[in-house]
């Protein structure tokens, strides 16, 4: 907040500074004015004007989204919008993982309900950044709730560009092309720290391996303790990698007919050294014609196409762990194929712990094919007043994926047999029918106005999965260098299995749900200062046969204060607008119940076999969560809208929680809507532009979000477990989802003395027969009682963000302009996963932190552990030392453009964009501070930075 009001001081000296006069009342009056005409935005099945919204909606225009080169549109909001929190991720066509105003479900999904035109659909990956004319984001369930179960972790509407009447018809061509580069690269231990560690943790075995590799690779001229061997293994696997984009649009229309026509084509190359790639064609067409004086009709289509080669995901492991001293290959080996990769197993550690024996013998294409269509009749029977409109819209995703695991050979205990190599294929379909038809009424009778909109939709949803696999044979037609080859016909028949492990040859898991809504929304607006709206959508569906109808109401009301007749001689003020609403959400995208499976068994009875059937024991009682949520906000405008200022503050409880509950019967848990959750917090977002002079431009934006989450309620349970046993995670009532749960350390001991004067650890000498060294974690004692044990667990940090912050700033000047974009986050912890596998297994790399700064003698160190303390097991338990701050910051984008503009030729623009180029992080030891939901990081696939020229042209 003091960082606002900071900003808010700038932001009023600059106003000062540049010379601008207080307005008068006529000027304010002027501006109101047109705010009121041109800012209209998308809501639920309709429009509304900005300023009559009681809801907390935000809108993100498309000169914003082109900025950001990217195969998913959605990565684009990243920092723009507050309450929005995305998580990016460097694998070639990932889609970004969003959340709108915190995590609502353990067992559902969280991810936000996307409408483009009108089409409901999970993700946007067919969509091209510059067919999207803006995204508008309903962020409380206020806003929400009109759309049903779909909607329930809030909807990003999507209106794609389209043609205009009576205008000639532009063509516009649209490119970039560039280069990716890894960016915040974990360090690693060199062969010197690598040596030094193993040498001093005393450990007979890897000082051993230090001398089988210098035997085996050379004693090194620099340091003859040393092989002559420095692998970093990440510059080994890492590559510049290529993105470019090509977009193609026709628009325009006549006095009946608007068009739009466009295709477009991007590639981007995976910065893995491995077959890693992402690939998309699309064309669309959008058509909108007068048909008659009171009859629109119109459609749109749009067919994607993509291909993608997807990363190893276990590799970023092997890279990790992959030890210094070992190289890439080792050309002793002869007959080795497709290479002759070095083998750690011969200098003594237990894994081959080579990662291009994996990277360049996995294959995993996923080729994704869509088809969406829209289409819509607009019947005007009152003009301006009565007004039906009917649309029906179809979606269709079918994904073909296959997985080859490659044979190779090394030498005989390093190579993967014909008979060990396989092929997966999962084919999915999915298809979706929606029928959408309303009846908007619309009167103005002196200084009121009502808005009436009732409406009916029906969705037909169905999905269908089938997957086989099979293993390869010794005398098989197939050959890894034949991609013809390659298919289920190759493989052995007695291999080939199926999901339920049965001997067919395919899997069938269907589904289809039906959905049966109607609904309804009444706004009422007086004298332009009093508005008060209410929604209501009854919805039914064949998913949970014990709850097929629900209901979820909301409302809100604003009063725009800046109309009141004592603030009208208040002519720095735009606009002021109090609001507030309540909605209430319902999810069904948690699973079902399951269903109890008989499993059949034998057993001896009288001495003879007998066959029989045991069943499963747990008991599902799983409904639809719901969402309540309460919102009231500020809007405002000043300085002849120069600035402007939203605030937020919510308050969102999940009810019917989908938790794990113990079993009464057996030992399998059941699942049942018996736990809630609460989020709440405030947003703030500002901004500022301005003009100095004719020829210079500037604006300033800037926004930050506050969110606590908590569980509210177990249902009488203490707590439940999650995560790994090694590394526990609990759900506890008053504490966020998933925290991390374990010991605190409280430092290193330094030397004997503070090991006989400390009570713990000579109890644990004494009683539990544990050797403690200078170098060992001093742990605190948190109830007193003079030992460490279980009770001195406490809660650690909790792994979801509590604040993130956006923001952009930027000039113009003539023809050139600048933009700086910059997103953060923090407040949260992580789990450096990676780091702490050293608990079940050592003998394998360490990063560069911890080599460097390990206590190697009184005064060394009071955070890192010595080398022989790092692998014992009384440093191991879960503590404090394996959590990383999550916070960082990060300049999110950088464009320079230049735009030409002469009479005598087309308009052109020039721009050169980095993307993502700077990272500033409280943690040394994150590729990716962006780990999801758990906060664990598994050194998951390195974001990285883009440079791209770009160029457009429009005829």
């Amino acid at each position: 907040m003091k960082n606002t009001l900071k900003a808010t001081s700038m932001i009023a000296v600059i106003y000062l500074f540049t010379g601008y006069q207080e307005l008068s009342a006529q000027a304010k009056k002027d501006s109101i004015k047109e705010r009121q005409i041109d800012e209209v935005v998308m809501i639920g099945y309709g429009t509304a004007k900005k300023v009559d919204l009681t809801s907390s909606v935000a809108t993100v225009k498309s000169t914003e989204i082109v900025k950001t080169p990217a195969g998913q549109a959605a990565q684009a909001l990243q920092g723009k919008v507050a309450g929005v929190q995305i998580s990016s991720f460097g694998s070639p066509g990932d889609t970004p993982k969003i959340n709108i105003r915190g995590i609502r479900s353990l067992q559902g999904d969280n991810q936000p309900l996307y409408v483009v035109d009108g089409l409901f659909v999970d993700n946007i990956d067919f969509l091209n950044s510059n067919d999207i004319q803006d995204f508008t984001i309903l962020k409380d369930a206020s806003a929400s709730a009109i759309y049903g179960v779909k909607a329930a972790n809030g909807v990003v509407v999507i209106t794609t560009k389209g043609g205009s009447y009576n205008k000639k018809s532009k063509i516009s061509y649209d490119t970039y092309f560039g280069v990716q580069k890894a960016s915040n690269v974990l360090k690693m231990a060199n062969a010197e720290q690598f040596a030094n560690f193993a040498l001093e943790s005393g450990n007979a075995s890897e000082i051993s391996s230090i001398d089988a590799a210098i035997q085996r690779f050379g004693r090194s001229r620099i340091n003859p303790y040393l092989p002559d061997v420095n692998t970093d293994w990440y510059k080994e696997t890492l590559r510049l990698a290529t993105i470019q984009n090509h977009s193609l649009s026709v628009d325009g229309g006549t006095d009946k007919i608007a068009y739009s026509l466009g295709g477009d084509f991007f590639t981007q190359d995976g910065i893995l050294k491995m077959k890693n790639s992402f690939e998309r064609f699309n064309i669309r067409a959008k058509i909108d014609a007068k048909a008659t004086n009171w009859l629109t009709v119109g459609g749109i289509i749009n067919y994607s196409r993509s291909e993608k080669y997807d990363d190893e995901s276990s590799a970023w492991q092997q890279i990790y762990y992959a030890v210094p001293i070992m190289p890439v290959y080792d050309y002793s080996y002869t007959g080795a194929y497709p290479n002759p990769y070095a083998d750690a197993q011969l200098l003594g550690y237990r894994d081959h712990q080579n990662p291009f024996a994996t990277l360049d013998n996995v294959d995993r294409l996923g080729i994704r094919k869509r088809l969406t269509f829209n289409t819509y009749a607009d019947v005007s029977i009152l003009p301006k007043e009565l007004n039906f409109k009917s649309a029906l819209s179809y979606n269709s995703r079918k994904d073909d994926e296959r997985i080859m695991v490659l044979p190779y050979y090394v030498s005989g205990s390093f190579q993967r047999t014909l008979d060990q190599s396989s092929i997966d294929r999962n084919n999915i379909s999915y298809e979706n029918y929606i029928w959408d038809n309303t009846l908007t009424w619309n009167k103005t009778f002196g200084k009121h106005n009502i808005t009436l909109m009732g409406g009916t939709s029906f969705s037909d949803e169905s999905y269908l999965n089938v997957r086989a696999s099979g293993k390869f044979y010794k005398g098989s037609p197939f050959s890894r260098y034949d991609e013809s080859t390659w298919y289920m016909f190759n493989t052995d028949p007695d291999t080939r299995t199926v999901n339920d492990s049965d001997a067919n040859d395919v899997a069938l898991q269907p589904y289809r749900f039906y959905r049966t809504s109607y609904f309804g929304r009444l706004s009422y607006k007086y004298d332009n200062k009093y508005i008060v709206y209410g929604t209501i959508r009854n919805e039914g569906s064949n998913k949970f046969p014990d709850q097929k109808k629900i209901n979820l109401p909301a409302f809100g009301a604003s009063w725009v204060v800046s109309e009141e007749s004592f603030m009208k001689d208040i002519s720095w003020i735009n606009l002021f607008k109090l609001r507030a609403g309540w909605g209430r959400l319902a999810n069904d995208a948690v699973a079902a119940n399951r269903a109890s499976t008989p499993t059949a068994t034998t057993s001896i009875f009288n001495d003879q076999l007998s066959t029989g059937y045991y069943f499963s024991t747990f008991k599902d009682n799983v409904k639809r969560e719901y969402t309540e949520e309460t919102n009231v906000g500020l809007s405002s405008e000043f300085f002849n809208r120069h600035l402007t200022l939203e605030v937020d503050y919510f308050v969102k409880d999940t009810k019917n929680l989908v938790i794990p509950v113990l079993p009464i019967v057996g030992t399998e848990v059941s699942f049942a809507n018996v736990g809630s959750m609460r989020n709440k917090g405030y947003e703030i977002s500002a901004g500022w532009k301005g003009k100095i002079g004719n020829d210079i431009g500037y604006f300033i934006n800037a926004n930050y979000s506050n969110i606590k989450n908590e569980m509210t309620s177990l249902n009488g349970q203490s707590f439940i477990n999650r995560g790994e046993p090694e590394f526990q995670q609990r759900l506890v009532v008053g504490q966020p989802i998933d925290v991390f749960y374990g010991w605190v350390v409280n430092g290193v001991y330094q030397n004997t003395s503070e090991i006989t004067s400390d009570p713990t650890a000579q109890y644990a000498i004494n009683n539990q027969g544990t050797a403690i060294k200078p170098g060992y974690f001093k742990f605190k004692d948190m109830n007193g009682d003079g030992k460490i044990d279980s009770d001195d667990r406490v809660y650690l940090g909790s792994p979801v963000p509590t604040y993130y912050f956006g923001g952009s700033l930027g000039m113009n000047y003539k023809n050139w302009d600048l933009s700086v974009a910059f997103y953060g986050q923090g407040g949260n912890k992580i789990l450096a996963r990676n780091r702490g596998e050293v608990i079940k297994t050592p003998g394998r790399n360490i990063d560069a932190e911890v080599a460097i700064n390990r206590w190697h003698g009184e005064g060394t160190s009071n955070e890192f552990p010595s080398s022989e303390g790092y692998r014992q097991l009384w440093n191991q338990r879960m503590s404090g030392f394996w959590l990383e701050d999550g916070d960082f910051i990060r300049i999110q984008n950088i464009q320079l453009g230049y735009t030409l503009k002469s009479s005598s030729l087309p308009e052109m623009r020039f721009s050169i964009t980095a993307d993502r180029p700077f990272l500033w992080s409280k943690s040394n030891n994150l590729m990716n501070p962006e780990v999801g939901n758990n906060g664990v990081d598994t050194t998951t696939y390195p974001t990285p930075s883009v440079f791209t020229f770009g160029y457009s042209i429009k005829f």
